[in-house]
């Protein structure tokens, strides 16, 4: 269950950012700050995907070639599967 509680931060915006934040609030009827807390929220989702991603990368490479690379059976497999998925 996620907390309802909050901090407030304090974030001086640029002239110009601060009007597009507004625009966009008025135009989507939704408060500036609602819309300013949905978009930190995006990015911090994606940048801990990217993350994630990175760790999958590293730890691929680390292995590559190793015992723990992928199983070229089971790969050959998946592909198959994919290819007869892709016919239907």
């Amino acid at each position: 269950m996620k907390s309802k509680a909050t901090h407030n931060f304090h974030l001086p915006l640029p002239r110009e950012t601060y009007r597009r934040l507004r625009e966009l609030s008025k135009r989507r009827a939704m408060p500036a700050t609602k819309l300013a807390r949905d978009v930190i929220n995006q990015w911090l989702e994606q940048q801990e995907k990217d993350e994630r991603d990175r760790q999958i990368e590293t730890y691929a490479q680390a292995v590559a070639g190793t015992d723990a690379d992928i199983d070229e059976t089971l790969e050959a497999a998946s592909v198959e599967h994919l290819m007869e998925t892709e016919k239907e």
